[in-house]
């Protein structure tokens, strides 16, 4: 599959991978500012942003897109950088492709597999009606219902655009993506990774226990952790000054 990416800057390559539900537009604001050192490229992973739509979805699949995008555009001695699912996918990618890789960085994801958590997000879609809604705050109303958190509904709702007048449609496949949430959410094959790797996790967020660093350390045994205070999942949004600080200093040393 030929994925979307947009791209900013130049110099060594720099590709960054968003997490479930989202696109490359939510990682803007970063990238501009990686974009003074790195040519830094964004990509929309199958079934969601501007990338096409596919009825198969699988870690494997998205990591042979991803190969296909290095090919294309002759990417070497990458950074690649992914949070949440695409942290998933770039941990995947350097299991089978760590020779392109220069640098790993996973925000906010471990090498486990995790239960079903997006039941209240899947419930909220499933009452969104697209062809008998007249105006996106239709739609966050309904969102409200489900999701007390602002800024997840607004993350959410960046995925909802006007198709032609007035017909709204969504940027993520989100019937493909609930029927492969176990595919999701499975844990890393047991395959070691040498790549030297930061894990970014959010000091208020639980997807990186204390106790999953020994098993995460054995995938990658040169890895570095650090924990960001002030910020759950979407750490890179949540405090993006001290994201992008701990980024910088990984990659510049």
């Amino acid at each position: 599959m030929e994925l979307y990416y947009r791209e900013m800057g130049e110099g060594q390559p720099l590709v960054i991978l968003h997490g479930l539900f989202g696109f490359s537009d939510n990682w803007q604001t970063q990238a501009k500012k990686f974009s003074d050192y790195y040519r830094v490229i964004l990509v929309d992973l199958r079934n969601h942003g501007h990338s096409p739509w596919s009825d198969e979805f699988s870690y494997a699949l998205m990591v042979e897109d991803l190969k296909s995008l290095f090919e294309k555009l002759n990417l070497h001695e990458v950074i690649l950088l992914g949070h949440s699912m695409g942290g998933k996918v770039a941990m995947h990618f350097a299991q089978q492709y760590s020779a392109t890789l220069n640098k790993l960085i996973v925000v906010d994801m471990g090498v486990k597999s995790y239960p079903l958590h997006h039941e209240h997000i899947l419930k909220a879609f499933h009452q969104i009606d697209l062809s008998k809604l007249s105006a996106r705050s239709e739609a966050e109303s309904i969102l409200k219902q489900f999701i007390d958190s602002e800024g997840v509904r607004q993350f959410l709702l960046k995925n909802l655009y006007w198709m032609e007048k007035g017909k709204l449609s969504w940027r993520v496949n989100f019937s493909v993506l609930e029927r492969e949430m176990p595919e999701i959410l499975s844990a890393l094959p047991e395959n070691e990774v040498l790549v030297s790797t930061l894990f970014i996790k959010g000091a208020l967020s639980n997807y990186i226990l204390e106790e999953d660093l020994p098993t995460i350390e054995s995938y990658f045994p040169d890895s570095q952790f650090i924990s960001i205070e002030n910020a759950g999942h979407w750490v890179h949004a949540e405090a993006p000054d001290a994201f992008v600080d701990h980024v910088l200093g990984f990659c510049l040393r």
